[in-house]
């Protein structure tokens, strides 16, 4: 442990394996309920595993978040590898119950805990999560862990260009999305991710997957301020042709500080359904 906070988040946070190792990051797995079987996201269930057969299989799965016992358990597991104080950072609760699980959890427990709700998913987790991180890494405390995820999540721009609202749909997480319905015919949807409320949003639609994909490149780099240092991710359901074609332009004509590509946990990916492909980052 590289100090005595312990940083907790859960499996929608979308960070690669060698982030989550490289600093010392715990992470609560969700659950995928498929017909009569249940699977722990990330760890009974991989990604590309889960996409190919989303494809084929007639049932559409569910999710499930984290019980509070699941996050005591998660707690106490730090707090006897020697943490002293606990950070835990948490899907948007407009999204999933995980953020009140986490909340109960930690008032039962005998050391202190701050649970901090994202307001948003993926990737937009990922990076408040990262920022804590390497807050911490640099000797910060927990309250410099917390600013730092604050101040990444002030500027975030998360934009998702869906392949089909079909599961958004079937999965009751369209929330502002929802005046798509019955318009779309074959169009593409993009859809955002409000950092104040927490909740999907919706927003252009375009005819074709190509324009879709170039839509999505140009609505981010107009929303992001182009004089500041961007740190990006580029994040994809099973399309990581699309994902290294965006990612090879950001860096080609934005030359960010950093940039993650990533594939979508399963989790999320019940809800956004094969070939959706993302951009999030945040500059400062």
């Amino acid at each position: 442990m590289h100090s005595k906070i312990a940083l907790i988040t859960d499996s929608t946070c979308d960070l690669p394996a060698e982030y989550i190792s490289q600093y010392d990051i715990r992470v609560v797995p969700l659950t995928i309920v498929w017909g009569e079987e249940q699977f722990l996201d990330g760890v009974d269930l991989l990604a590309e595993d889960f996409y190919r057969r989303l494809e084929d299989d007639p049932v559409i799965p569910t999710t499930s978040q984290p019980t509070p016992q699941q996050m005591i358990q998660a707690f106490q597991d730090a707090r006897d590898a020697g943490a002293e104080q606990i950070l835990a950072i948490t899907i948007s609760g407009a999204m999933s119950g995980t953020y009140t699980s986490a909340s109960k959890a930690a008032e039962m427990m005998d050391i202190p805990i701050q649970v901090l709700d994202s307001k948003s998913n993926s990737m937009g987790l990922g990076w408040q999560v990262l920022a804590a991180a390497r807050a911490r890494e640099s000797g910060g405390d927990l309250q410099a862990m917390i600013k730092a995820a604050d101040e990444a999540r002030s500027s975030l721009v998360y934009l998702i260009s869906l392949d089909t609202l079909e599961y958004l749909h079937k999965g009751g997480r369209i929330g502002g999305a929802s005046h798509f319905i019955g318009t779309l015919l074959n169009l593409k949807p993009q859809i955002s991710v409000n950092h104040q409320t927490g909740e999907v949003e919706g927003g252009r639609r375009s005819r074709t997957r190509k324009r879709a994909l170039s839509d999505l490149y140009d609505d981010f780099v107009s929303s992001i301020d182009p004089g500041k240092k961007l740190r990006v991710a580029v994040l994809h359901n099973a399309a990581p042709e699309d994902a290294q074609s965006l990612a090879s332009r950001i860096e080609a004509e934005i030359q960010p500080e950093e940039i993650i590509l990533s594939i979508v946990s399963p989790v999320l990916g019940v809800h956004t359904g094969p070939r959706a492909v993302a951009i999030c980052g945040y500059t400062a």
